[in-house]
């Protein structure tokens, strides 16, 4: 089975090509990082226009690394929430149009369940090596939930952020600190030269709850910085690059160790056998590495550039799907920006 996948939720534009739902035959991912960074975030009306631009040429350069067209296909599928309206439009009416030229099988496939399906590909197989249930961490700069995986298809969602998600927060960390966009990766990078004991950050609590909050560490970092004179900038005072790391570092660890504990409460409380990392977040390397040190059970997750916005991870739910459910052809598929799983 050989799926085009079309994954344009947020601002990259991706198209894959996925057979079985394990083996990448191709990726292509068209970044728009550098066309947001100047506005510290993403811009939506920017980046829908720029799907525009930019999503036919993908799948075009997805099928021709594949070595196949589109009669070589078995079904086309493409991310129909949840994420930006305008983004998601752009996606699903170039999947349309792509799998009615060639009479093909179209699906819709949740964003969400895509970066699960992430931990299926090339050689991860989350049912081998670990088995059901699986407590699933999504986090990304959109969302920070945590799913019961009970088997393929079913879900419960069992916790989920009440206000910023943790990549979001490390964005809006990251600006305070004079950092780029996106914040993840460079607060990782910054941090690696940084002391976190130096710099703690007080770690939140949701009480009788699974539900994470990013608020009040956010708002914890800006007053720090604001109390070391590092924000607002300013041209009289440069930031000390050591008390940039130490900061950074302060507030990485805080949000790590309270993604992790939070995940491993899920674990205790619903006995699973396996914990699933996914999202762009999970590709932190602090993250993957503390998980996996204090986790009872095996800890499975893609590789980091499959943590990220990619058009594999829709091919491969969508095979999935197409296993369980049989082929159809979705064509009154419409965009759900708010589409949760579970």
């Amino acid at each position: 089975m050989k799926v085009l996948g079309i994954e344009t939720s947020c601002d990259d534009t991706a198209a894959a090509v996925v057979e079985d739902g394990r083996r990448i035959l191709s990726s292509v991912v068209v970044s728009q990082a550098e066309t947001h960074a100047r506005y510290g975030g993403i811009v939506p009306e920017l980046a829908s226009r720029q799907h525009m631009v930019t999503v036919i040429p993908a799948a075009r350069q997805a099928l021709d690394e594949s070595g196949l067209d589109l009669d070589g296909l078995d079904a086309v599928a493409v991310t129909h929430g949840p994420g930006l309206a305008g983004s998601l439009l752009i996606g699903v009416g170039a999947a349309k149009g792509l799998a009615l030229s060639a009479d093909l099988p179209f699906l819709g496939v949740n964003h969400l369940e895509g970066h699960v399906y992430a931990a299926w590909l090339e050689d991860g197989d989350p049912e081998r090596d670990a088995g059901f249930p699986l407590v699933c961490l999504i986090a990304s700069g959109g969302h920070t939930d945590l799913i019961l995986m009970k088997g393929h298809g079913r879900y419960e969602l069992v916790g989920r952020t009440r206000d910023d998600a943790a990549g979001e927060a490390f964005d809006k960390a990251a600006r305070v600190l004079g950092l780029g966009f996106p914040g993840g990766p460079e607060i990782q990078a910054v941090s690696a030269g940084g002391d976190g004991s130096a710099e703690r950050f007080p770690r939140a609590d949701v009480r009788d709850s699974l539900d994470f909050s990013f608020s009040g560490l956010k708002t914890a970092v800006r007053r720090r910085a604001e109390s070391k004179g590092m924000y607002p900038p300013s041209d009289e005072r440069p930031r000390d690059p050591q008390e940039v790391a130490d900061v950074a570092a302060g507030f990485q660890e805080a949000l790590v160790e309270f993604m992790v504990r939070r995940t491993l409460q899920a674990v205790e409380r619903y006995g699973g056998r396996g914990v699933l990392l996914g999202g762009g977040v999970a590709a932190n390397t602090l993250l993957r590495e503390e998980m996996s040190r204090r986790a009872p059970v095996p800890v499975v997750a893609p590789r980091p550039a499959l943590c990220t916005d990619n058009g594999a991870m829709i091919g491969a739910a969508a095979c999935f799907d197409l296993l369980r459910n049989g082929a159809r052809r979705e064509w009154d598929l419409d965009v759900l920006p708010s589409l949760r799983l579970g």
